[in-house]
């Protein structure tokens, strides 16, 4: 570019987005920092890719995450398929770029949600570990993936489930059920964990039906079994399908 005379402003904001994104990716600081000096928007984001920050903290670039936020990124810009630059790290399981995020003021919980729910669902026990300490609320609700219990129950994640609750999740909290989604994906250590903390065997869960029509619904036998001991009502609210037997009838079970 430089050999022709171009720099980036002559070029349309999306494709020197997309240049600074590509450095991101490959960690070029060196690229990156001619981008920026050339007045390319260090927050702009390209896609579903998100903005530099974002793609760096994916990919885990620790130097070229040190380079944006001297340069002043926004650690909480919102974009792209991660969301921001924290839940990029947390899905890429980097624990040392979500302690350095959280170091530079990225937000745990936000009015709208919290990221515990994603750190949850994606089974990285030791950044569920340093969310929490850094005073995440366990029982926050995320719309994508409900609660944190909920996220963990669903993903089959039981140290993580344990975790939770032990420091204070609500084993039946409102939206989503953690019993519901553990039964209705075959957790059937889960759901001995849930039912051992309390967790209520009859809960309505609107068009999902509650724990025993999940079971039913996906064959789970040894899970059907467990909850008919705990006392779960044969005939009790179903889903979409009606009942527990209907649905079973239905999907050959």
């Amino acid at each position: 570019m430089e050999q022709d005379g171009i720099t980036s402003t002559d070029t349309p904001d999306s494709e020197s987005q997309k240049f600074l994104v590509y450095a991101a990716e490959h960690e070029y600081v060196g690229i990156a920092r001619f981008l920026l000096g050339d007045g390319v928007d260090i927050n702009a984001g390209y896609g579903d890719y998100g903005n530099a920050l974002q793609v760096a903290s994916h990919k885990g670039c620790v130097h070229f995450i040190n380079f944006m936020l001297e340069k002043g990124a926004n650690v909480n810009a919102q974009g792209g398929q991660h969301g921001n630059a924290l839940e990029a790290a947390i899905w890429g399981g980097h624990e040392h770029i979500v302690e350095l995020l959280l170091d530079n003021g990225a937000v745990i919980d936000k009015p709208y949600g919290s990221i515990l729910p994603a750190a949850s669902s994606s089974g990285h026990v030791g950044i569920v570990k340093i969310l929490i300490h850094k005073g995440a609320d366990v029982n926050k609700h995320c719309g994508l993936h409900g609660n944190a219990l909920y996220a963990a129950s669903a993903g089959g994640h039981e140290q993580i489930v344990r975790l939770l609750l032990d420091k204070g999740a609500k084993v039946d909290a409102p939206y989503g059920n953690a019993l519901q989604a553990a039964a209705s994906t075959g957790r059937e250590s889960i759901v001995k964990v849930l039912l051992d903390k309390g967790a209520d065997v009859n809960a309505d869960c609107g068009m999902f039906g509650g724990a025993l029509y999940s079971a039913s619904s996906g064959g789970h036998k040894v899970i059907v079994k467990l909850l008919l001991e705990k006392g779960a009502d044969v005939n009790g609210p179903g889903g979409m399908h009606g009942s527990a037997l209907q649905v079973a009838s239905l999907q050959g079970f």
